[in-house]
C-alpha cells in the first residue's frame, strides 16, 4: 500500500521478530486459494495439487488480487499421509472444489512408520518445494512465503484409525507416544525440506486436538509432548494453529514455544490476550464461514475490527480460506487492517 512504512513481507517477518511494526499485518499460515485465483488462471482446483507453477500462480494470486499479505503452499491436509504410503484421491476431472482426501489408511502401529530414504524427493514434496522456489523468486521480495505441516495428533488421524488410537492411549500409553514420537520426527523433517526450499514460515496444524475432541488434561499429556518435540526441532518462524475450542488450553498452546498461537472463533481472542499478555503473538480469529464466505461485506468488516479491538497480533482467517469467498469480502478484510490496524507507540 503506497505511503506504508513496510512491505507486507518485512512487516510479517518483523512481527515474527518481535520488532516494531507499523500496523498489524493482515495473512494466514493456511490455505489461501480462491475461486477467483483459479479462473484468473483458467485452472481446475483438481490439477494445482501437482503441478508447481499452478500452484505457485493460484498461491500468488490472492495477493495480487486482493493484497493479503502472503502465499501459502500447499492447500491440503494429504501430504504426510501421501508421503507416508497412502492412497489418495485428487477427484480429477471433477468440477469445484474437492480437496484430495486419503482413501485408505495404512499406518497400524510404530512398526509402519518409516520415514522414507530421500525423503524430498517422495510424494508431493517435490510439487510443493517447486512451487515455494516460484513463489520465492516471483513475489518473495514483496510477501512472506507460508507453508504448513500436521501436528502429530492430526496426522495420526488421516494415516489410522483414530478411535482406535485413542482406546489404546489409556491401555499403552508408551505404544502411542512411540507413533506420535515417530510422526514428529517426519513433521521435523518435511518443515526441513520446506525451509531449504526457502519458506519464511511455517504453521503446525494440530487441528483436532481442541477442547471439543480432548480433555485438557488429555492434550497435556497425549499431544503436548509432542508438539514441543516438534517446536524444538523446527528452526524457523512458527505457528501453532488449533482449530475449535481453544479456551482451556490456550497457555498449553503457548508454552509449546510456538513463536506465535493461531486460533479461531470459537476460542476468544481478547481471554487468550489476557491470558498470554501483550508481548504473545496471537493470531486469528476471523470466522472463515459464517462470515468470510457467507456475510456481508459490513459483515466482514465488523468481523475484522472485532478481531483487531480485541488484540490479535495479526489478522488472519481461523482456518483454510474458503475458496468461494467472495472477492468483495476479501478486499474488505484487507482494506479494513489497512485503515484500522495501526500501532501507537
Amino acid at each position: 500500500m503506497t505511503g506504508e512504512k513496510y512491505s507486507p513481507r518485512e512487516r510479517v517477518m518483523r512481527l515474527f521478530r518481535k520488532e516494531k511494526i507499523d500496523r498489524v499485518p493482515v495473512f494466514s499460515g493456511m490455505g489461501n486459494v480462491t475461486v477467483h485465483g483459479l479462473k484468473e488462471s483458467n485452472t481446475p482446483f483438481s490439477e494445482v495439487h501437482s503441478d508447481p507453477k499452478l500452484m505457485a500462480t493460484t498461491s500468488s494470486s490472492t495477493y495480487r488480487l486482493f493484497g493479503l499479505e502472503c502465499a501459502v503452499v500447499p492447500y491440503d491436509i494429504a501430504v504426510e499421509a501421501e508421503v507416508l504410503g497412502c492412497t489418495m484421491n485428487t477427484y480429477p476431472n471433477r468440477e469445484g472444489i474437492l480437496y484430495p482426501t486419503v482413501k485408505d489408511k495404512v499406518i497400524k502401529g510404530a512398526a509402519d512408520i518409516k520415514i522414507p530414504e530421500k525423503l524430498a524427493q517422495k510424494g508431493r514434496l517435490p510439487v510443493i518445494t517447486e512451487a515455494i522456489r516460484i513463489l520465492k523468486k516471483d513475489i518473495g521480495g514483496e510477501v512472506a512465503v507460508g507453508t504448513y505441516v500436521l501436528g502429530p495428533f492430526l496426522l495420526a488421524g488421516q494415516v489410522m484409525d483414530l478411535e482406535g488410537l485413542l482406546k489404546q492411549a489409556f491401555k499403552n500409553p508408551e505404544a502411542v507416544n512411540n507413533v506420535l514420537g515417530l510422526f514428529a520426527d517426519l513433521i521435523i523433517a518435511i518443515a526441513g525440506i520446506y525451509k531449504d526450499a526457502g519458506a519464511d514460515y511455517i504453521t503446525i496444524r494440530e487441528m483436532g486436538a481442541s477442547a471439543d475432541v480432548l480433555s485438557p488434561r488429555m492434550f497435556r499429556s497425549l499431544v503436548k509432548p509432542h508438539l514441543d518435540k516438534v517446536m524444538a526441532g523446527i528452526h524457523m518462524p512458527k505457528v501453532l494453529h488449533i482449530c475449535g475450542n481453544a479456551n482451556p488450553i490456550v497457555e498449553d498452546m503457548a508454552n509449546t514455544k510456538a513463536d506465535a498461537i493461531s486460533i479461531e472463533k470459537k476460542t476468544g481472542a481478547a481471554k487468550a490476550r489476557q491470558l498470554l499478555g501483550k508481548e504473545a503473538l496471537i493470531f486469528g480469529n476471523l470466522d472463515t464461514y459464517q462470515i468470510l464466505c457467507l456475510g456481508s461485506p459490513a459483515d466482514v468488516e465488523k468481523e475484522t475490527m472485532r478481531a483487531l479491538s480485541e488484540g490479535v497480533s495479526a489478522v488472519w482467517p481461523g482456518c483454510d480460506l474458503w475458496p468461494e469467498i467472495p472477492a468483495e469480502n476479501l478486499r474488505v478484510m484487507v482494506e479494513t487492517v489497512k485503515k484500522n490496524g495501526q500501532l501507537r507507540s
